[in-house]
């Protein structure tokens, strides 16, 4: 059978089996070329502790146990070492060197300081003794006649590298060391980094309030010995190290627990400055079952597990919510192939069974995780499979569309949450914060401001810990990024991120200055000074806006299925630009070593991004629900598919006022077209009064020529024309030719002129303009008083040539005759 005794930074696993003849070989495995190679065999019966090869795979490192059962006699009549670490010249096999002949067993670990070096002549190894120190060796090596030997003719140099250590865990990819000493009340976590130079420096001290057994030196990651006694293994501790790309940095840790049937765990979230205790209540148990929880390190995520009870992954980068953590149990907590708790993470998404010596792979799946998703009933179990769907996966045309289909089907499922929102928010934020280092901290990840739910047979408690004390200069990549955190956390993190309370104060204070003022008046001023200061703020407003509609015109060359971004939509242009300049204002005070050009392009993206989200929750519903242009067309009622669209349309307008977020131009024309064909007139008309539609030019303006004037048409349409706007009515009203319409017209002509002219005296003008002679006095006064006040140049209609003295004139005679029963002609 094969065994696993390392993995190496390269991803080259080191294996061991035993051959026909009892002999033990060693072996490598490389993940890359998927080839293995034979590195070397002792023609005895070993038990391998550790083995670990350099860079070059010229040097091989062993330490292993120098006798098995059947040599114990031999061992009482010669004075033999119980353990022996050996350095062996592999390239090719040459001399054999003893680095220690001990009682104790001692752990070999090459360093890789550069992980693409190819030739070298110097290699670094770690010994680590059970006698609780760490020290570094240092070889030279030399090329003679095609092979590679050992320059030091004598004992190797040696360098102390940690001393009266009780745990330690090796870093393999990053060549980092971990490692715990008892320091006064508590005990010291610290790491020492290696560098690419060959120096090394403590870089890294944190206190952590564990309890750690002194009594015997515990190691991760150094290789495992396959052979040690589980029972031994299951009462030593169990704490493990994980990192993250965005600078997390977690100790996870099993404590013991006094109930038969309870498991506790903590995990530390030094990055964010506290911990967080689980305890778990079990099921079932079983007596000869092992209660040792398994940690793994899936990226973004720590997983404690405990095969046949639960999978919990929480989220490193955002712990502070339980509703972000997807606790799993029963069938969905099972993970093939691993039965046993005897679990290490040497690397990123990769474990290592220890019972057995194997490695594996392991990552999330998705269409599981969809699956959960979609038959889960709790909000916290739907909510935490969503993002982390939206964060583990390159979201495909496929997988997105599943998730907007789910969305679709429980928008009125889902009670503490808005899934629209949670699904724009988490989206857009997983899209740009890959991009730009610290814009996780800037930007909003979640809709949610706390959450007061729970998770069934789980309860938590978080304490507040003290920050680690870094000490670096000119570091880069994980210490800069931790770095980071640390000081978000000292500023108070969630006030980092962008809200939009700001934002919505400003489009409102805006929309009231602007609500009876065309986009082309803009809003008029005493002050000629402050007129002019807010029209070019205005105006840089609906360029943000123009910009970030062209930014999205480069991303979508296709024909688009859903009629949006077809007409100017002022309002949604408003929020737009607002949103722009309040980001940018934002982000420049948190980022300023980007910028400026950077930012821009960051802003333009994020809501380009938005934009592009709502247009394709609207694509997959509209394909769904096989919708095509009819929905413009007001001479038939609306569909079964056409209503669910509406409904769908009117959750993504709620989602979209909650978070002050602006829509694709044209979503509320073809809201308002769909609901004119699928709602009943008194429905519509309440969701037009309470705002849920939006009466817009390009809709209003079809419905009023593309109708007809039968009885019930002329109701929609006059309970429809009562309702607009000012600005709008003026706009859209002469495109209905209809008596009730032109009344209404004519009234607020003459209403204007009257109030216009107040108690101004007008002469009496000779009516010869008039083009009916009529013989009603009081209807000729107040012609002639109406064209009076023409001449003097008040044209309130200036754009409808069709309403002035004639036209009113012309009205209120047609309703009169129409009032006493007589024809007009």
């Amino acid at each position: 059978a094969l065994y696993v005794i390392n993995v190496e930074r390269n991803g080259r696993i080191i294996y061991t089996w035993k051959g026909n003849r009892r002999n033990t070989h060693i072996g490598l495995y490389d993940l890359q070329t998927k080839q293995n190679e034979h590195l070397y065999m002792f023609e005895r019966d070993l038990r391998i502790i550790s083995c670990s090869i350099n860079n070059e795979r010229t040097l091989l490192a062993v330490s292993f146990r120098q006798y098995i059962e059947e040599e114990r006699v031999s061992r009482l009549l010669h004075s033999v070492s119980k353990y022996l670490t050996l350095l062996i010249e592999i390239h090719p096999v040459n001399n054999v060197r003893v680095l220690k002949a001990v009682d104790s067993c001692v752990q070999v670990q090459f360093l890789y300081p550069v992980e693409s070096r190819n030739a070298s002549t110097e290699s670094h190894l770690l010994l680590v003794s059970e006698d609780k120190y760490i020290e570094q060796v240092d070889i030279h090596v030399v090329a003679e006649e095609h092979k590679v030997v050992i320059q030091n003719s004598g004992q190797l140099p040696r360098t102390r590298v940690a001393d009266d250590v009780i745990w330690a865990q090796w870093d393999m990819m990053e060549q980092r060391l971990f490692y715990i000493v008892p320091k006064e009340s508590k005990n010291t976590l610290k790491c020492v980094q290696f560098y690419p130079d060959e120096n090394f420096n403590t870089i890294l001290e944190s206190h952590l309030d564990i309890s750690v057994n002194d009594t015997q030196l515990k190691l991760v990651n150094f290789g495992y010995d396959y052979c040690e006694d589980q029972d031994v293994a299951s009462k030593s501790l169990n704490l493990q190290i994980f990192t993250s790309k965005a600078g997390g940095l977690c100790v996870c840790y099993s404590l013991a627990s006094a109930i038969p049937d309870e498991i506790m765990y903590s995990i530390y979230f030094l990055h964010k400055g506290y911990n967080k205790t689980f305890t778990v209540s079990l099921e079932r148990t079983e007596s000869h079952q092992l209660k040792e929880v398994a940690f793994m390190n899936l990226d973004y995520y720590v997983a404690a597990y405990l095969p046949g009870q639960f999978l919990h992954l929480l989220n490193i980068q955002h712990p502070d919510l339980l509703c972000y953590s997807l606790f799993l149990t029963g069938e969905d907590a099972r993970i093939d192939m691993l039965p046993n708790c005897s679990i290490r993470s040497p690397l990123t998404s990769t474990v290592l069974d220890c019972c057995v010596g194997s490695v594996y792979a392991v990552s999330i799946s998705d269409s599981a995780l969809l699956q959960f998703l979609q038959n889960s009933k709790q909000d916290n179990e739907r909510l935490a499979a969503l993002h982390c769907a939206l964060l583990c996966f390159r979201l495909t045309e496929d997988l997105e569309m599943q998730i907007i289909w789910w969305i679709s089907e429980n928008l009125s499922t889902c009670h503490s949450f808005d899934p629209i929102q949670e699904f724009i928010i988490a989206s857009v934020y997983c899209r740009m914060c890959a991009e730009t280092q610290n814009l996780d901290k800037l930007l909003p990840y979640t809709s949610l401001l706390d959450w007061i739910g729970i998770i069934p047979g789980v309860t938590c408690s978080t304490d507040i810990i003290s920050l680690p004390v870094l000490e670096f200069q000119n570091s880069k990549g994980f210490w800069e990024k931790l770095s980071s955190n640390l000081e978000s956390v000292k500023y108070a993190e969630p006030h980092l991120h962008y809200h939009s309370n700001v934002l919505r104060r400003e489009w409102r204070s805006i929309l009231i200055d602007l609500l009876l003022c065309s986009f082309g008046d803009f809003c008029l001023f005493t002050n000629q000074r402050e007129e002019r200061r807010t029209t070019a703020y205005l105006r840089n407003i609906f360029e943000n806006a123009q910009k970030v509609l062209s930014h999205l015109d480069t991303w979508d060359s296709e024909e688009r299925l859903v009629p949006l971004f077809q007409e100017e939509d002022y309002q949604q242009q408003l929020l737009m630009g607002l949103m722009v300049a309040q980001l940018k204002d934002h982000l420049m005070r948190h980022l300023q070593y980007v910028g400026k050009k950077k930012i821009d392009q960051i802003v333009l993206d994020y809501v380009a991004n938005l934009l592009n989200l709502v247009h394709r929750i609207m694509k997959e519903v509209w394909r769904r629900y096989e919708l095509h242009s009819c929905i413009f067309c007001f001479d038939e009622r609306g569909s079964a598919g056409e209503f669910m669209v509406f409904h769908i349309m009117s959750r993504i307008l709620e989602a979209a006022n909650g978070m002050c977020m602006p829509l694709p131009p044209g979503f509320h024309s073809l809201h308002l077209g769909l609901g004119v064909r699928c709602l009943p007139l008194h429905t519509l008309l309440h969701y037009i009064d309470t705002g849920v539609l939006h009466l817009t030019e390009t809709c209003v303006r079809k419905l009023l020529k593309d109708l007809d004037d039968t009885e019930k048409n002329e109701k929609l349409k006059f309970s429809i024309v009562m309702r607009l706007p000012e600005a709008l009515g003026q706009e859209v009203r002469q495109f209905w030719n209809h008596p009730v319409n032109a009344n209404f017209i004519a009234r607020k002509y003459v209403k204007f002129l009257l109030e216009k002219m107040g108690s101004r005296q007008c002469s009496r003008p000779v009516p010869e303009r008039l083009s009916v002679p009529v013989e009603f006095l009081p209807l000729n006064y107040l012609t002639n008083m109406l064209a009076e006040i023409e001449n003097q140049g008040v044209h309130p209609y200036d754009k409808q040539d069709h309403v002035n003295v004639r036209f009113v004139e012309e009205t209120a005679l047609k309703h009169t005759m129409t009032l006493l029963g007589f024809k007009y002609s």
